[in-house]
Order: C-alpha cells, then sequence, then structure tokens
C-alpha cells in the first residue's frame, strides 16, 4: 500500500498512514471493503452532536481522529478510505457511529428466494443476503449505498412504510 505520507511542516506519525482505498486496490487484486466520505462525514457529525467542543476550538479525540482521515480523503481527491488501514482511533469512531445505524435493509420481502439476482424488496444482490451477517461493516455500507443511489427497490417506494415501521432507514 501507498503510505500517506504528511507534509514537511507537519509531524512525522509513529507509522506512516495509508488510508485511502484506491491505493490499496492498486496493489491488492482483490477489492477491499472500503468506507465512503458521506459515512465519514455522518460519523463526524455523530461526534460533533455527541461530544461537541466545549470551546469552539477543541476537537473530542474521535473527532480528531476522524477528521484526519477526511482531511486526507480531501487533500488526495479520494471518495473512500481503506476500512482496514483507517487509524485505530478513527475506525473505532466510525464503528462507534455504525453501530447506531440499521444493519439490514431487509422489509422481509425476499424476491431472491423466489430466483431473483437482485431482490426486488431490498435490492440486494442475492450473494449479499445469503452473506449479509458475515460482511463487514464497510461491505455493508458499501451495498447500502449502492441500493439507496439506485432506488429502485421497493423499499424505497411500493413499500416505504414497512421500511418505516421496522426501522430501517434509507442510508
Amino acid at each position: 500500500m501507498a503510505p500517506l505520507i504528511p507534509a514537511p511542516h507537519e509531524a512525522m506519525p509513529a507509522r506512516p498512514l495509508t488510508v485511502t482505498a484506491r491505493a490499496a486496490r492498486r496493489y491488492h487484486a482483490v477489492a477491499m471493503a472500503a468506507i465512503h466520505v458521506t459515512d465519514i462525514e455522518a460519523a463526524i457529525n455523530h461526534w460533533r452532536e455527541r461530544a461537541p467542543s466545549p470551546d469552539g476550538v477543541t476537537l473530542a479525540p474521535e473527532l480528531r481522529a476522524l477528521a484526519e482521515v477526511y482531511a486526507l480523503l480531501v487533500f488526495h481527491h479520494e471518495d473512500e478510505a481503506d476500512e482496514e488501514a483507517m487509524p485505530q482511533p478513527a475506525r473505532e469512531a466510525w464503528l462507534a457511529w455504525y453501530r447506531g445505524t440499521p444493519d439490514t435493509p431487509c422489509i422481509a420481502i425476499c424476491s431472491t428466494s423466489q430466483g431473483d439476482a437482485v431482490c426486488k424488496g431490498c435490492g440486494r444482490t442475492f450473494d449479499e443476503v445469503q452473506r449479509w451477517t458475515e460482511m463487514s461493516p464497510a461491505a455493508k455500507r458499501a451495498a447500502w449505498r449502492r441500493i439507496a443511489q439506485d432506488g429502485s427497490a421497493w423499499r424505497f417506494n411500493r413499500y416505504a412504510e414497512r421500511a418505516a415501521e421496522r426501522g430501517a432507514r434509507p442510508a
């Protein structure tokens, strides 16, 4: 993986940061799970509400860790952070936010059991439905993002009220 090196005027971290997913995929044939910048932003907003700055300047440790990842993504014009290469404090802060999001987009109308490659109810592929419990948090968020952007699953139109009842809001 290509390390992200700080500018010369910045202190060198104890170990080089390897944050971006695109850089990681350059060196790995298998695509790694990545956390999209919008999820980093959502986690930052979560922590801003949960641990507001007492003086308008000081950041909580979770915010500082996520802000570092966010700044590197912006600086390098990336839109995804490698899930495994994130600094541990940032990953823990992101996971704390993630645990407050709905786990599954399922609305209990699974057309993959009837042979569809993509579920008409939730928008997940057959493989995603079958392996959901084994998927990493970043892989689940990537699936949520894809189905929310597509917006054609019944959970977003025909059965939107069912999704609301189950507490599974779109990502």
